[in-house]
């Protein structure tokens, strides 16, 4: 790996193009680095696992939505949609909008936190939409979406590594746009001037606020990737046509860095493999058992791991936990965000509130993608009374292991601390869920197959989900042809949104 130094340049200063970061970016995907057998059988980990959550949240409303948004722009040769035949196809852009919300509905796919967050497994739809749409003219393969993926993989994790975006309220596609960007031309094989100006258009459009994520949280949070997808796929077109995009996006005088990150004081320093090196970064993600923000995860284990402890939970008179700065101000009570607290919020703010995820698997002893979120469960009195309960309080020690380098010390838990009315206190601590590699139970093949299994159940007919299994866990060696069998298809009959309507403007 290497270190690169970006920082803000004032315009007399002409800063070669080879020294900008947007360059750096495109000579990752250009190269065509080795693929290592861990790294190939992780992406068929994490398209297995995209693929779970996007068919448990098939008929949820903002999933129906988008798809319903991509039938109006039907296209022969194009893409899958999640859920229809295979024989519909749609253009590229519009179905990485459906499938990438699809993906992120249920907020169950996998994470990586450093400086910043991240889902790296939003790079996928929008990589193999063009992949299915671009395969047979251009005779691309499954090894093909494999490279492009795990570009998609490094160009984010490695942004997220360095440059923190929610100390400035920026919402964190803004290191994703690029990485889809990055992935796709990998995928088609471009050279580096137009993936760099491909890359300068995605990170130019793709700068948002974090309100997205903050307060009563709504659907955009799950369309928010998809519509970074939408823009990766639109720029790298635009960039194939030869046109030309804000330069430099992050070292100008007047760019991202200099008025929508830390200005020009702040120096910044992005790992990227050097030629010939593997790339790895995907390997650094981390899956998510539990339909949640990635930050509550060990704290839901730990909190079945805790109740068998407890004689009874109505004997609680406070429950503190201990965590790192991120967990406290984004899912806990340092947010200052009353809906946090309100048994009325969507289901979007309930999985950002640690408050109510805690007390429900305190009570619980399960985590469920439906029901634990449901209007009638978040509304119980005792749930309430115990919910209320609950605050959280920023540790040091648990702030600087979540942002500690070296991955046996990083972790995302915390400590806590359940104090009873008489005085008595149980105290304990997680520091990675037990899914994650360091984990009491790190996840293997079985595990994402499990959740496949899991989520789809009665979703789709069993012969479909062992069709998609079987034809994934060959990925490499799958043909232009076959890409389209990467897709999952659910009957008609069970499928909201299934035909073209007339409710918008398409």
């Amino acid at each position: 790996m290497k270190l690169y130094e970006v920082k803000t340049y004032p315009s007399k200063v002409e800063l070669p193009r080879e020294e900008q970061l947007a360059w750096k970016i495109a000579e990752v995907a250009s190269r065509k680095a080795p693929v290592d057998n861990a790294c190939h059988e992780m992406v068929i980990n994490r398209i297995i696992d995209n693929a779970a959550v996007a068919i448990g949240a098939i008929n949820r409303e903002p999933v129906a939505n988008a798809r319903s948004q991509a039938l109006a722009h039907p296209r022969p040769g194009g893409a899958a949609v999640f859920g229809l035949p295979y024989d519909m196809t749609f253009a590229a852009e519009w179905a990485a909008w459906a499938n990438g919300t699809a993906v992120r509905e249920l907020d169950m796919h996998d994470t990586f936190l450093a400086a910043d967050y991240s889902h790296p497994g939003d790079n996928i739809p929008p990589i193999l939409a063009v992949a299915q749409q671009c395969g047979q003219n251009q005779g691309l393969s499954g090894a093909d979406l494999v490279r492009g993926i795990l570009v998609g993989y490094e160009v984010q994790i490695n942004l997220v590594k360095s440059i923190c975006l929610h100390e400035f309220k920026k919402d964190h596609i803004a290191h994703l746009a690029p990485a889809q960007a990055a992935g796709i031309g990998a995928l088609l094989g471009l050279d580096t001037e137009t993936i760099y100006q491909a890359v300068q258009h995605a990170v130019h459009v793709s700068f948002t606020t974090r309100q997205s994520r903050k307060g009563e949280i709504s659907s955009w949070k799950a369309n928010a990737p998809a519509h970074a997808g939408k823009i990766a796929v639109e720029a790298v077109d635009r960039a194939m046509r030869g046109e030309k995009s804000p330069s430099p996006i992050y070292e100008g005088e007047d760019s991202v860095l200099a008025w929508m990150l830390a200005g020009a004081e702040r120096v910044y320093y992005i790992p990227f493999p050097d030629a010939g090196e593997p790339l790895r970064a995907i390997l650094e993600s981390y899956p998510k058992e539990h339909s949640a923000e990635y930050q509550s995860q060990a704290l839901i284990d730990l909190a079945f791991k805790m109740r068998n402890r407890i004689a009874s939970l109505d004997d609680i008179a406070e429950i503190v936990v201990h965590t790192s700065h991120h967990t406290h101000t984004v899912i806990g009570t340092g947010s200052n965000d009353p809906q946090k607290l309100d048994p009325k919020a969507s289901r979007e703010t309930l999985d950002h509130s640690i408050m109510y995820i805690f007390a429900v698997a305190l009570q619980d002893g399960v985590w469920h993608h439906v029901a634990s979120y449901a209007p009638e469960r978040a509304s119980r009195p005792d749930t309430v009374n115990l919910w209320r309960k609950i605050r959280t309080v920023e540790d040091a020690d648990w702030t600087d292991r979540y942002h500690a380098s070296d991955p046996n010390e990083k972790a995302f838990g915390g400590r806590v601390e359940i104090i009873f009315k008489d005085g008595e206190k149980l105290v304990d601590e997680m520091a990675v869920a037990n899914a994650h590699s360091l984990g009491a139970r790190p996840w293997q093949r079985p595990d994402y197959i499990r959740k496949f299994e899991t989520l789809t159940e009665g979703v789709i007919l069993q012969e479909e989900g062992q069709r998609f299994l079987d034809t994934v866990q060959r990925l490499s060696d799958l043909e232009a042809s076959d890409l389209l069998q990467l897709n999952v298809q659910v009957e008609l009959e069970r499928l909201s949104c299934a035909k073209r309507d007339n409710r918008g403007i398409f």
